[in-house]
């Protein structure tokens, strides 16, 4: 068997740990994981990245129909990494591995995965323009002390409870929110940002998933900190890279953030809006595109943020494919609730430098050559309930189509858009993004580029999901809405 160089690398971290089992993952069409337990011996011998692994694709959300259920995962072996929470005892040793879909009976890569169907097809086309992608998601979280779903409350701040040790209603969290904190301090709403011990609590927590992420799953942290939520709202950052690695590190940086949180009896989240009346989380996404080593997004002749035309064309495409984007990029029912006023998401269609009401932003920190590298677009409008696979896909799908077809963004705006009255941004044309999923659903229905980036598979399975989502939701009476109309 001829066993590729990579997979005998893969291989040696594996009898080196004396692992016993592999957690061979993979996402389906929400980004959720999924995950089956294989004994190393069919990773020791080659067969697991060769052959692959055999599983039922019926049974996962988005995929096969029962009649042609057959599939075979096929383990990525440089997405290989060690467990350290399980380290403990030799019989219990793990690692984790993430895989593309293929089909069964000797087929190729399957229409129905995201990272081995949609991803790599995004990269194969800015291949085919001469292009390569970087991405940088700045990935936003909450993690609570507990939740309970069968005890929510419709209002966090304004209608205290009592009783149960817990005088705030739920959720409950690590003491980040409106209760007094152990040192006595108090940590008002959307004033929580870059708070130092001991007012912030989380700091513990997110050193060992830091350390975590860069010793045994090889990223590089640039920094950690509490963000504008009371809640136990936080934010790891790490290194950019292209788009399938960086999408495997967001699912990484998921499973590690759930799993050391689950350790210390605590429930780390990436809801992106669990906190009435505070910040929600986001995936502020930093994206540049590079040819022959040379970053095409920068030019020292520009005085505006020092951006070449080309990335204004790529900003162009983003502007122009927003609306279609959202149900993509901001996927659940519950990320509508982030898209608001006053809360520092994007919901007006629009681009500027350092504004970051505008969906679009180019950060200019630095200025001069010697910081070409770092120029990029920051687009605001994702959150963490996505599958990044997709979502980095779908953006970079419509930049590219923002330079093939030289999409004019139009002028900055370096006004807060919030503030703005309604009648300039008339005036100024500024459209706004959907405010539900089911306008944002509409939206990608219309736009033929989204379903070439996803593959009619895919398009149709989220669309289809999707839509019974809100139709769920709408069905559902809210507590919110038994207090409002009780008493009519």
């Amino acid at each position: 068997m001829d066993i590729p160089q990579e997979a005998k690398k893969a291989i040696e971290l594996l009898k080196t740990h004396k692992v016993k089992w592999v957690n061979a993952t993979f996402t389906d069409v929400r980004g959720l994981l999924y995950d089956m337990v294989v004994s190393v011996k069919e990773f020791l011998n080659g067969e697991a990245f060769t052959r692959g692994l055999g599983f039922d694709g019926s049974s996962v959300r988005g995929f096969k129909d029962i009649e042609e259920s057959d599939m075979r995962l096929m383990p990525d072996p440089k997405t290989l990494a060690i467990l350290p929470w399980t380290l403990d005892g030799e019989s219990q040793r793990a690692s984790i591995v993430i895989g593309d879909v293929f089909e069964a009976y000797g087929g190729g890569a399957s229409e129905v995965c995201p990272r081995g169907w949609a991803a790599k097809r995004a990269v194969k086309e800015a291949e085919n323009m001469g292009y390569t992608a970087y991405f940088a998601p700045e990935v936003e979280f909450f993690v609570f002390s507990s939740l309970d779903p069968t005890k929510l409350f419709w209002d966090l701040w304004v209608s205290p409870r009592g009783g149960e040790g817990d005088s705030w209603g739920a959720p409950r969290v690590i003491p980040q929110s409106p209760e007094i904190t152990a040192g006595g301090y108090v940590l008002r709403p959307k004033e929580a940002y870059f708070r130092p011990p001991p007012e912030d609590t989380t700091v513990g927590y997110r050193n060992e998933v830091s350390s975590i992420l860069e010793e045994y799953f090889g990223f590089g942290i640039e920094k950690h900190h509490h963000e504008v939520a009371t809640a136990g709202q936080v934010e790891i950052n790490f290194q950019y890279d292209t788009l399938v690695e960086t999408s495997d590190r967001v699912m990484y940086y998921k499973f590690v953030a759930k799993n050391v949180a689950k350790k210390h009896g605590l429930i780390a989240t990436f809801m992106p809006k669990p906190v009435y009346l505070d910040n929600a989380s986001g995936m502020h996404t930093h994206i540049s595109i590079w040819r022959d080593g040379i970053n095409e997004m920068y030019d020292e002749r520009d005085e505006y943020a020092e951006l070449s035309q080309t990335g204004r064309y790529f900003i162009g495409g983003l502007l122009e494919h927003a609306k279609a984007l959202t149900a993509v990029c901001c996927p659940t029912v519950n990320s509508y609730k982030r898209l608001v006023p006053g809360f520092e998401a994007p919901i007006y269609i629009l681009w500027s430098r350092r504004n970051r009401s505008a969906l679009v932003r180019i950060p200019v920190y630095d200025r001069g050559q010697e910081y070409a590298s770092s120029k990029r677009v920051e687009y605001r409008g994702v959150d963490p309930s996505c599958n990044p696979y997709l979502a980095f896909s779908c953006l970079l799908m419509a930049g590219l189509d923002g330079i093939k077809n030289k999409i004019d963004p139009g002028d900055p705006v370096d006004e807060d858009i919030y503030k703005m009255p309604a009648e300039k941004r008339r005036a100024l044309g500024v459209k706004e993004l959907p405010t539900t999923l089911k306008d944002a659903l509409e939206e990608m229905k219309s736009d033929e580029l989204i379903r070439q980036a996803l593959g009619s598979h895919i398009f149709d399975a989220f669309v289809d999901y999707k839509t019974n989502d809100w139709n769920q939701y709408c069905l559902y009476v809210t507590p919110w809405e038994v207090m409002k109309y009780l008493d009519y």
